[in-house]
């Protein structure tokens, strides 16, 4: 019988992790500290940080599990606390950097992103296959994390895109790379410019959702999805060394393509800037941040 363990953080920490040793499967649910203290479902620094140092910490305990078990595959799932899956990059951190010239900071922020959906998409390099189950909008750099997983799980109706465009920039920490693994360049830069929100059901016929889940079964999902791939546990590790040995995707193509976003951003004139701003007011009232 399996053990499964929470990891409880201290308060303050956004992330409640839950892991089950015995069938070697990790739950990374973002926005904990959200059920305490009401604020905006985006990737906060606060988020970044323990997010990289978890990956960190469960990367190097995975590689040496993997050392003692070679043919074992271990999972791990990021999902969320809140109503939301993630709503994206920290704007209002975006507009005060831009509006001051904070091209370091900025860039600093933006590679830590680039760092954690690229451990995402890596399979943390252990080998782990990752698997993003969403069940609350994902926009912007939200999708960008659920598209670094190497299956994305979604309920219906959940809302999924990437509408930066609003403020014209794009999404730039990974978002045309790991599209361009599932859809036609063209069609991915369609997709990154137009703007749209789609539901969950649309981007499943467009075989950017893998399994579509009704409300409140992602997780029962999930759990089939990991009895699937346990059962072909060997094909699936060898699928993940195969993905390897492709050029895409890298490390250095993200953050090459990170450097463009910041370099754009910089350049966002007053009007992009408050239409920012409203978005992040939005997002505010949502949460129910009291005084924005």
């Amino acid at each position: 019988m399996s053990v499964v363990q929470p990891l409880f953080r201290p308060d303050g920490k956004t992330l409640r992790i839950t892991e089950d040793h015995a069938r070697g499967v990790s739950w990374c649910n973002m926005h904990a500290h959200l059920a305490r203290t009401p604020g905006r479902a985006c990737f906060s620094s606060r988020l970044i940080d323990d997010i990289l140092v978890y990956q960190r910490d469960l990367g190097s305990r995975l590689n040496a599990l993997r050392q003692e078990q070679p043919g074992r595959l271990q999972h791990v799932v990021l999902a969320s606390d809140s109503d939301a899956f993630n709503l994206g990059g920290d704007l209002e951190l975006f507009s005060r950097l831009i509006r001051t010239g904070n091209r370091h900071d900025l860039f600093a922020y933006a590679k830590r992103c680039v760092m954690g959906v690229h451990a995402f998409h890596a399979g943390l390099d252990a080998g782990a296959h990752t698997i993003a189950l969403v069940q609350g909008d994902a926009l912007g750099g939200g999708f960008e994390a659920a598209l670094s997983c190497h299956t994305i799980v979604a309920e219906e109706d959940v809302l999924m895109g990437l509408p930066e465009v609003l403020f014209d920039l794009f999404p730039g920490m990974g978002a045309y790379s790991f599209l361009c693994e599932r859809i036609a360049p063209h069609a991915a830069e369609r997709l990154m410019l137009e703007g749209t929100v789609y539901t969950s059901q649309e981007l499943h016929r467009m075989g950017l959702v893998d399994v579509l889940a009704p409300k409140g079964q992602g997780a029962q999902a999930v759990e089939e999805v990991i009895r699937s791939n346990n059962r072909i546990a060997h094909a699936r590790a060898a699928m993940h060394r195969v993905r390897a040995l492709r050029p895409s995707s890298t490390f250095d193509e993200l953050m090459k393509i990170t450097e463009v976003w910041v370099d754009t951003a910089l350049q966002l004139g007053d009007k992009s800037l408050r239409t920012m701003d409203r978005l992040v007011r939005a997002q505010s009232r949502r949460a129910g941040v009291a005084n924005f």
